[in-house]
Formats: structure tokens, C-alpha cells, sequence
């Protein structure tokens, strides 16, 4: 077996997948695809309800899975809303709720008391209702309405509140194109003396339309030489990619010594089929 596969291999041990609160179908379609206690990311959209987000927790957590519920800060009217959601996660048992991941959100007006991720963290909510662990975000290729002293900022904020009020954490990235820009992104974040562990985002398997679409929407970097080396063909939009390269490319770069803990997260735009699917056959492939 090639070296490098070894390593993807490695990169590929406890990856987490990402569901919306529509996808529970989509879910147990591959309940017995995906190794028992993977963690589940369940999102927190405008056009969820709190009752569709808890039944993907809920099924999740019946499969055998590990659900981690979003919170999407700026969509949260109340700190009673807050509660009511933090309350239903922890009604479904099997210790969900304990780890959330919390965003700011898509919304540019807050519509409510929280104009940031940080804000929900510093409420004290998370703990009071058995929160141990909560996931932030990081944004190697930079944000398309935040600046990036904005970015670093706000990362070392959230990660030093973390640490003040002793809850564990990690960090998950936006997807990328570039493998060498999020490496060089991580060693800066452990430059800063963050040493959280970092869950890169990876697009599963997708049409190259759509993947240039969320790219687009997310200001994700597609220059013609980018695209070409993740597998991208602007000349095919009807083609599909998967994230190989990307992962392979990653995996030549990691060095555990500068850059810490890696782990991998699959944003499932294609469907939750067909990453794990992909996630299946490409293991097989490296074992081989």
C-alpha cells in the first residue's frame, strides 16, 4: 500500500458528516454504511424547525451515531429559544446536547439577543444545560463579508472562552479547494497558540455545478489552477468530483508536529448516499 494512502487512512479514522433536519430519510439510508458512533452534524437552516432539527438528533442517536446539533446564533429570538432547543437535545438521551457546534449564522441582522457565536457562549446557557464540549468555526480561505483580522480575532476569542469557562472544544473549517492553503492556515492557528482539534471541511462527492455553486456562496477560492488539482472541470459542469486529490494533497502536507490534530468533516452536498458510499470505497481502495 502507497504510503500517502496509509496516511489518508489516518486523516480518515473518526471523520464526522453533516445532515440537515430534512435528511433523517437520507440518514437511515446509510445507517448500515457508516461505523457506529460517528459523529452526526445536525444543522440549524432557516427553513428547520426546532421539532425536524430533534428528530435528526433523534434518529441519529437511535442509529448508533454521535449527533452534535448546530446552533445558529443570530437566528435565535430568545435565550428562551435557546433553552427550549439545549432542553430537547438533552430530552433525547444518550448524552446528546453535550456537544454542540455554535456559528454565527447566515442572517446579516441578528433576530434576536445574539450577534455572534461568542455571544452564546459567554450566556452561560451551554453549561447550565449539560453542554461539555462545543465546536467553532474556522475559515482557511476567508469569509466573503468578514474581514480576516475580524476572523483571527474572533477565533481567539471563542477559543479563550473556552478555555475560561473549562468547556472543551474543536474547531471545524469551511470547505476548501486548496489543501496547501489549509495547512498553511492550521500551522497559523497553532502559531496562535490554538490547539483545539481541527476538523478540515470536505465537500463530499458532488456535481461540479453545485460544488462551484456552495464556492461561490461561501467565498471558497476556485481559481482555474485550484479547481484542476481538487478534480474540478470548468469545462464539464455536468461531471462530478470527489475530494481524492484534495485528501491525498492533505495528507502528503500533514505534519502532526506543526500542525496537531487533524481529523476530516464531510459537508454532504451531494447527499449523505453518496459521501458515505464514497467514504466506503475509498478506504477499500487505500487498504488494499
Amino acid at each position: 500500500m502507497p504510503t500517502d494512502a496509509v496516511e489518508v487512512l489516518d486523516l480518515l479514522d473518526d471523520f464526522s458528516v453533516e445532515m440537515t433536519g430534512k435528511d433523517v430519510a437520507g440518514l437511515v439510508e446509510v445507517g448500515g454504511l457508516l461505523p457506529t458512533g460517528t459523529r452526526v452534524n445536525v444543522t440549524y437552516l432557516g427553513n428547520e424547525d426546532v421539532r425536524m432539527r430533534l428528530e435528526a438528533a433523534r434518529e441519529a442517536e437511535r442509529l448508533g451515531f454521535r449527533p452534535v446539533a448546530h446552533i445558529s446564533a443570530r437566528r435565535l429570538a430568545t435565550p428562551a429559544a435557546l433553552e427550549e432547543y439545549l432542553v430537547g437535545l438533552r430530552g433525547v438521551g444518550g448524552g446528546v446536547g453535550e456537544e454542540v457546534f455554535v456559528v454565527g449564522g447566515d442572517p446579516t441582522t441578528p433576530q434576536g439577543p445574539y450577534p455572534d457565536a461568542l455571544s452564546v457562549i459567554r450566556s452561560g446557557l451551554l453549561q447550565e444545560h449539560g453542554v461539555r464540549s462545543v465546536g467553532i468555526t474556522g475559515y482557511p480561505e476567508g469569509h466573503p463579508s468578514i474581514p480576516d483580522h475580524a476572523l483571527w480575532g474572533a477565533l481567539a476569542d471563542k477559543y479563550f472562552e473556552l478555555q475560561a469557562q473549562e468547556l472543551a472544544g474543536s474547531i471545524i473549517t469551511q470547505f476548501a479547494f486548496d489543501a496547501h492553503a489549509v495547512l498553511g492556515w492550521v500551522q497559523q492557528v497553532r502559531e496562535c497558540g490554538i490547539d483545539l482539534p481541527v476538523r478540515v471541511g470536505v465537500p463530499g462527492p458532488a456535481g461540479v455545478r453545485r460544488l462551484l455553486g456552495f464556492a461561490a456562496r461561501f467565498g471558497v477560492g476556485t481559481s482555474a489552477s485550484i479547481a484542476r488539482k481538487y478534480g474540478l472541470s470548468l469545462t464539464n459542469l455536468m461531471g462530478t468530483a470527489g475530494p481524492d486529490r484534495f485528501l491525498r494533497a492533505l495528507a502528503e502536507g500533514y505534519d502532526p508536529a506543526v500542525h496537531g490534530a487533524l481529523k476530516v468533516h464531510f459537508y454532504t452536498f451531494g447527499g449523505l448516499r453518496a459521501s458515505a458510499e464514497w467514504i466506503i470505497r475509498f478506504q477499500e481502495e487505500g487498504r488494499r
